[in-house]
């Protein structure tokens, strides 16, 4: 029986969680939840200047909007550098490291004398064969011993098999003269002792996996399964930015998108199951795997976006919704729904979902329902009911006060009204929607009647008839 999967995503606490690491998030959870495996988080706060709580927290909310949850505590990279350092020294050791004192000044010297002769820049140490007994009493950082022939196979699922040159590797610092573990090493011992099997991150990471395995195969540990992912690109093909309006993810989430709807495009960047476009997450899981990610850069296209989360939003429960619209509202800084609103909005759900590709949209065509007297019509709405008299308006009441109310006779007194009137109800209808509603996209008109009530419809009639 194969060892569970274990997956880990290891944002640095820097900035928001942006749309490439949010991706990378999820192509993580489904890999793991979709074979019962785990999904661990952890915080590569090493970077103490730049590191802040604030990072730390919109990262966890982002990650929370998305619904990608994780397993246990978040792990600080940081808190464990004890343990970093005590893996420099176990392979100081071992004669697998070494210490390493030469100066920033002689290294650039050398580098410096390298360039001008045309050869290799990459450090090459004097003092990886030293004899110990040759050691200064200066401060020094130690190195890992590269091996300095041969090749480095990098098996990616992903990539493919990418071959680097062992004699393109440099004695990479483990741990610096002041003691403190440098990233690369962190990154190795935390793997290894969260007991990550499979490492799937953006394509950016790809050489940083060569220098990792030295440390993995000089501790003898077991080297995890690479995948790493091409980057995400905007609609002009360069690498997305700020100009593209690559926000954080939860930017997203005050921008009206359903997280539903955020999953299954963020999953189709780069990665696919056949023709397959709109999907739930169950299939996700389902269908998940890391051979379906393609090697080419994805391009970010939010008219796709929308149009997946129109798709997530119309086969949504009713409630489940209600409640996502309200955390929309939270997160927009708008005001939240009294508790008449929200259970309006609800029942209204059934007719407002189908063609709204943003909460805005929606709550926006939900204006009829959320909405109290008078309403105030916006300038599409007047126009409509100035091309009307008001006593069409004030002659259909008495009609409707008549109406048993369900659909079916509504339907019929409308027509019967409009045939009467010498005009059609598409004529009649326009000026009915703005005096209900103030919009004129809205749902039919017989759905806010039926969602109104017969008082609350008269009563919104007779203000469109008398107003000024």
């Amino acid at each position: 029986m194969s060892d569970p999967v274990v997956t880990r995503f290891a944002p640095s606490p820097t900035g928001y969680l942006h749309i490439g690491g949010a991706r990378t998030a999820l192509f993580n959870w489904l890999y793991a939840r979709g074979r019962g495996g785990k999904f661990l988080l952890r915080i590569e706060d090493t970077d103490r200047e730049r590191s802040t709580p604030e990072a730390t927290e919109a990262i966890l909310r982002g990650l929370d909007w998305l619904g990608l949850d994780h397993d246990g505590e978040a792990v600080s990279q940081a808190a464990g550098a004890a343990r970093h350092a005590e893996i420099a020294h176990q392979l100081l050791s071992a004669g697998r490291a070494y210490k390493c004192f030469s100066t920033q000044d002689e290294i650039a010297a050398f580098r410096e004398a390298a360039r001008a002769e045309g050869q290799s820049t990459l450090f090459r140490s004097p003092w990886r064969d030293a004899d110990p007994a040759s050691h200064p009493d200066l401060p020094y950082v130690i190195r890992i011993k590269a091996p300095q022939t041969g090749e480095t196979v990098i098996r990616d699922q992903v990539q493919g098999e990418v071959t680097i040159r062992n004699d393109q590797l440099d004695d990479m610092v483990l741990l610096r003269a002041d003691g403190s573990p440098v990233y690369m090493l962190a990154v190795v011992v935390d793997d290894h002792d969260m007991g990550v099997t499979h490492v799937i991150r953006g394509d950016d990471h790809l050489n940083n996996a060569a220098r990792q395995m030295m440390i993995y195969e000089a501790m003898g540990w077991p080297v995890p399964v690479w995948a790493h992912i091409p980057l995400i690109h905007g609609p002009d093909g360069k690498k997305l930015s700020k100009r593209h309006g690559a926000l954080a993810a939860q930017e997203y989430q005050a921008m009206g998108y359903p997280a539903a709807g955020m999953r299954n495009y963020l999953a189709r960047l780069g990665w696919s199951h056949g023709d397959d476009e709109f999907f739930t997450d169950a299939q996700a899981l389902d269908w998940f795997d890391l051979d379906g990610i393609g090697r080419s850069p994805a391009r970010f296209d939010l008219k796709k976006l929308e149009n997946l989360c129109g798709q997530h939003i119309a086969v949504s429960d009713d409630a489940a919704l209600r409640h996502e619209i309200e955390g929309y509202l939270a997160a927009a800084g708008k005001p939240p729904l009294s508790s008449a609103q929200a259970a309006n909005l609800e029942r209204a759900m059934y007719c407002l979902k189908d063609r709204a590709r943003t909460f805005p949209e929606l709550l926006d065509k939900a204006h009829f329902i959320l909405a109290d007297r008078p309403i105030v019509p916006d300038e599409k709405a007047a126009a409509a009911l100035a091309s009307v008299s008001d006593g069409i308006l004030t002659e259909l009441t008495p009609h409707l006060q008549n109406a048993s109310w369900s659909r079916d006779d509504l339907e019929a007194t409308l027509a019967a009204f409009a045939e009467a009137r010498g005009t059609t109800f598409g004529k009649l209808a326009g000026p009915i929607r703005a005096a209900l509603a103030g919009r004129t996209a809205t749902p039919s008109v017989y759905d806010m009647m039926l969602l109104l009530g017969r008082g609350e419809t008269l009563a919104r009639l007779a203000d469109a008839a008398t107003a000024p």
